[in-house]
C-alpha cells in the first residue's frame, strides 16, 4: 500500500484544549460578511471553510453545539441535507465544478478539526485540481481569496 503523507495537516488535528467553538463563536457574533457565513437557515447556517481545500470550500453546521449525528435532532439533520443540495446548486451556477466531495468527519480521530460541533463540508472538484504542490511545498494553490468566494458564493444563496 503507498502512503501520500500530508504533514501540514498535523497542526489541525493536534489541536489540544480549543476553548471555544469557532462554529458558535461566529454565529453568535452577528457579523455574517467578517465571519465569511453565506446563509441563516432555520437550524443551520452555511459558511466558507477558513482553510479551503478548494475554492468554493463550504460547511453547513447546525447552530445546536452537538458533536454526533445520534445527538442530533432530525430536523436538523434534514435542513442539513437540503443546505447541502442547495450549496450544491449555488457552487455549479458560480463554478461550473464536474464533481463534488460532501461529508462528516465526526470526533477528533476521524479528522474533525472542531469535534464537538457537527459541520458537513460541501467541496467542488475537478479534474486535475488536485496536485503534488500540497504535499512537496505544503502549499495550496488557491486561484481567489475568500472575500472574492465569499461574494460570489453569498449572491448564489
Amino acid at each position: 500500500m503507498d502512503r501520500l503523507w500530508s504533514p501540514w495537516r498535523y497542526r489541525y488535528v493536534s489541536k489540544k484544549g480549543l476553548k471555544e467553538c469557532i462554529f458558535c463563536t461566529k454565529i453568535a457574533l452577528n457579523d455574517d460578511k467578517n465571519n465569511y457565513i453565506l446563509h441563516r437557515a432555520e437550524k443551520n447556517f452555511v459558511l466558507l471553510n477558513l482553510y479551503p481545500y478548494t475554492s468554493g470550500h463550504l460547511m453547513i453546521a447546525p447552530y445546536a453545539h452537538v458533536p454526533s449525528l445520534s445527538e442530533t435532532e432530525p430536523s436538523t439533520l434534514q435542513e442539513m441535507v437540503l443546505l447541502a443540495q442547495r450549496a450544491e446548486s449555488a457552487l455549479r451556477k458560480v463554478y461550473s465544478p464536474s464533481g463534488f466531495n460532501m461529508g462528516l468527519n465526526i470526533g477528533e480521530s476521524a479528522g474533525a478539526g472542531i469535534a464537538g460541533h457537527i459541520h458537513m463540508h460541501v467541496l467542488p472538484r475537478w479534474p486535475g485540481d488536485a496536485n503534488f504542490m500540497t504535499t512537496i511545498g505544503e502549499t495550496r494553490v488557491m486561484p481567489e481569496d475568500l472575500e472574492t468566494t465569499y461574494a460570489k458564493l453569498v449572491e448564489a444563496f
